[in-house]
């Protein structure tokens, strides 16, 4: 997990994290949140950084979403690529 400097934006560090590592960091915020034994800034800051997590996780998601190409036999016959529509 990143800590979050003080001072330092919620978010400053997580453009270069995979969707893995920012899941995987918003997941644990979530348990820490949960337990309920965080100080009140703490608490916040955590909140802030997680939603910046979980924008970051929903912008990686699109972005493999875009680049998923279904497979499709076109009117001639022949195999063709087209992007996926799976909203």
């Amino acid at each position: 997990m990143v800590d979050n400097k003080a001072g330092a934006k919620p978010g400053a560090d997580i453009a270069g994290m995979s969707f893995e590592e920012a899941l995987a960091e918003l997941q644990d915020l979530v348990k820490r949140l949960e337990r309920g034994d965080n100080k009140l800034d703490e608490a916040i800051n955590a909140y802030e950084r997680g939603a910046a997590l979980k924008q970051h996780c929903e912008m990686k998601l699109k972005e493999a979403q875009l680049k998923v190409e279904k497979i499709v036999l076109g009117p001639d016959g022949k195999v063709q690529a087209v992007p996926a529509n799976i909203d």
